[in-house]
């Protein structure tokens, strides 16, 4: 790290000091609303081109809490960013940062890393509105834990505070430095002060060392005359050829050639791969596709996971998931990539610090767009009702706040205009705990209209969500 100022680092620090002018920190604080502002009906235009026999389990997952409510309708809160204040400071920023999209997974190298790992909404937009979502999403979880606001507000404090230093930290950083920059494990743990912390970590790492495609192909599979196939779950995962499944209405995935069409994904996809990676991939040969619901926001769209193996019957398993314009699209620019599986990879490779080794991009015979990746790669994150107390839940918000300030740092190149106009007080902080405790609120009152649209029959609702 550089510990002299460069004249290049002070101009571009004083420019962004300078947007102050167009958009003060205290104006951070402004909860704005879209025009015409209908929840009910961005939640049902939200479904159109998802499978809908799968809606009411979406809604069933949305309907959990206001917190789950929350993580299901990025497009809501993307529409009221839009509609207020920001710094002008555009750059590649995540779309979806929620509490819950940060987690541990392994690098190439196999070591743990802590990172952002969802980039579904990854798009060109203001860095804040990354920052925002997330604040909303402790304020949210906190309440959820029944911590209230008191400690919702100093949850945020703390989170606004780390991303703040983090970011002036990394605008110092050359720019080599900060791509080879990575949260990891042991960073992350030698941090936390709290015991219950430090376990809770340790825990979440050891479930994720143990999230191996050979620990991954007991649980998944079934063997049937000699031969791997992956084990139905309806309506979680289905294969493609059930004519009683969800798909059976709407997709022409169905029939005796669903493999073949997923065969031909497959090769598009490799052929988007680096030439090593392809090398590796054309090592492998596909077994069997299912269809496989995920997440919350996510239920609906097209997923699928794919089992392979190798000449010794060694398993890996892929993920294609169904990737749709980012929600931030309508309120900043084109998709440039030519297709938004594209944009998710380009936008997870320029975010993250390290990346899957098999993260690539395909598409289907009816032109839906997809990236693939590896399917829980010692992927693991704290579930939310793990958090014993507030402090816990703090020290949890602030490590997703390092990572989102190092992601920031290197998609942009512009940390030292965001640094500027962060500056050295707490007034942005102050104004970002305003902002997440009111939009918050603005959250219960659309969860409240979601819910009576459930309970009026609008929305279709699964009796339990699995």
């Amino acid at each position: 790290m550089s510990t002299v100022p460069h004249l290049k680092y002070e101009q571009h620090y004083a420019d962004g000091k300078a947007r102050r002018q167009h958009c003060s920190r205290a104006r951070q604080a402004e909860c704005s609303l879209a025009p015409q502002r209908d929840v009910v009906a961005l939640v049902e235009s939200s479904s159109q081109g998802r499978v809908p026999a799968l809606a009411p389990l979406r809604y069933a997952r949305m309907r959990a809490s206001p917190f789950a409510f929350f993580r299901g309708t990025a497009m809501i809160q993307a529409a009221d960013l839009a509609a207020g204040p920001d710094s002008g400071l555009r750059l590649q920023i995540c779309g979806d940062a929620h509490l819950m999209n940060y987690g541990f997974f392994a690098s190439p190298e196999r070591q743990l890393v802590f990172d952002i790992n969802d980039f579904d909404e990854t798009h060109p937009a203001p860095w804040e509105w990354d920052v925002k979502r997330l604040a909303v999403s402790l304020a949210l979880a906190c309440r959820g834990r029944g911590f209230g606001d008191t400690a919702a507000r100093d949850t945020v404090l703390r989170l606004a505070s780390t991303y703040r230093r983090r970011l002036q930290a990394f605008s110092q950083m050359s720019q080599l430095d900060l791509w080879y920059c990575r949260v990891g494990f042991d960073q992350l743990l030698s941090r936390a002060t709290d015991e219950n912390m430090r376990q809770q970590l340790q825990k979440v790492a050891d479930k994720a060392r143990g999230q191996t495609q050979e620990r991954l192909l007991p649980k998944m599979t079934d063997s049937e005359d000699g031969a791997l196939r992956l084990r139905d779950n309806p309506p979680v995962i289905f294969h493609l050829d059930d004519h009683d499944g969800p798909l059976a209405a709407c997709d022409d995935w169905l029939g005796a050639d669903s493999l073949a069409k997923v065969q031909g994904m497959l090769d598009h996809y490799i052929g988007t791969l680096k030439e090593d990676r392809r090398e590796l991939l054309q090592r492998f040969r596909l077994v069997d596709a299912a269809f496989k619901v995920v997440g919350v926001g996510s239920v609906g769209t097209r997923c699928l996971v794919l089992l392979l193996q190798d000449d010794y019957d060694q398993p890996l398993f892929l993920q294609l998931k169904e990737a749709r314009a980012s929600v931030l699209e309508p309120f900043t620019q084109l998709c440039v990539h030519g297709n938004q599986g594209k944009r998710v990879v380009f936008g997870q490779r320029l975010m993250q610090a390290t990346s899957d080794l098999f993260l690539g991009w395909t598409r289907s015979a009816d032109d839906r767009h997809f990236y693939v990746r590896q399917l829980r790669d010692m992927k693991a994150a704290p579930a939310l009702e793990t958090f014993a107390n507030a402090d816990e839940l703090a020290s949890y918000g602030q490590a997703c706040a390092w990572t989102l300030a190092r992601a920031h740092a290197k998609s942009g190149g512009c940390a030292a205009e965001i640094a500027g106009y962060l500056g050295q007080s707490d007034k942005f902080d102050l104004a970002l705990a305003d902002y997440a405790l009111a939009y918050a609120d603005q959250v219960e009152k659309d969860y409240a209209l979601f819910d009576a649209a459930i309970r009026s029959g609008r929305l279709p609702c699964a009796a339990s969500p699995r």
